[in-house]
C-alpha cells in the first residue's frame, strides 16, 4: 500500500464516501482529534502491563477507528462496508464505569489529574477527549452526525476519567484532591 498519494497537497482531503473538504473543515478536526486521542490512549497502554487496563484500553482503541471512520462519512452516505457507533458501544462503556466505580472509593471532592503514569497519561487522554466532543458539537451544529457518536465521545471522557482513577487505585497510588486558594 502507498502511504502518499499527492492528492491532499492543495489543502483538501478525501472523505470515506467519496467527496473532497478543505484539511481546516470541523469534520477534520473531530476525527482528527478522535486519531490523536487515540495515539494518547497508545502511549497510556505502554505505562502499564495490567490486563484490567490494557484490555479496555485496547477495544476503546479499537472502537475509535469506527468512531472517526464514522465520523469521516457524511451521516447520509449509506457504504456497505463502514461500520457506525452503536448504543451498544456506549452502553459498554457505562458496564465499565459502573463496575471500577463499585471498586473504587467514593469521590468528595474535585482531584487534579495525576497520580502514576497510567493515571496521568488517562487523565490527558481525557482532556484530547473533552477537546474532540467539542468539534464534534461544533460539526453537529453545521451537518447531521450519528447520535451514537456524540454520545459515545461524551461517554468516553467518563470512562477515561474513571479508569484513571482506578488505574491509580490499582497502582495504589494517591488522588491529590483540589484544595482551592484564596
Amino acid at each position: 500500500m502507498k502511504i502518499y498519494t499527492r492528492t491532499g497537497d492543495k489543502g483538501e482531503t478525501g472523505l470515506f464516501a467519496g467527496g473532497r473538504v478543505g484539511k481546516n473543515h470541523v469534520r477534520l478536526h473531530s476525527y482528527g482529534t478522535i486519531d490523536e486521542l487515540n495515539s494518547v490512549l497508545g502511549l497510556a497502554a505502554t505505562s502499564t502491563t495490567r490486563a484490567e487496563i490494557l484490555m479496555p484500553l485496547q477495544r476503546v482503541q479499537a472502537d475509535l477507528f469506527s468512531v472517526g471512520a464514522d465520523l469521516a462519512t457524511p451521516v447520509d452516505a449509506k457504504p456497505k462496508w463502514l461500520v457506525r457507533v452503536s448504543s451498544e458501544m456506549v452502553e459498554q462503556l457505562e458496564r465499565d464505569i459502573d463496575g471500577w466505580q463499585a471498586e473504587l472509593p467514593a469521590l468528595k471532592n474535585f482531584i487534579l489529574p495525576g497520580g502514576g503514569p497510567s493515571g496521568a497519561y488517562l487523565h490527558l487522554a481525557r482532556t484530547v477527549c473533552r477537546r474532540a466532543e467539542r468539534w464534534l458539537t461544533e460539526l453537529s451544529t453545521q451537518e447531521d452526525v450519528n447520535p451514537a457518536a456524540q454520545q459515545y465521545v461524551n461517554r468516553l471522557s467518563d470512562w477515561l476519567f474513571v479508569l484513571a482513577r482506578y488505574a491509580n487505585f490499582l497502582d495504589d497510588r494517591d488522588e491529590m484532591e483540589w484544595l482551592p486558594s484564596h
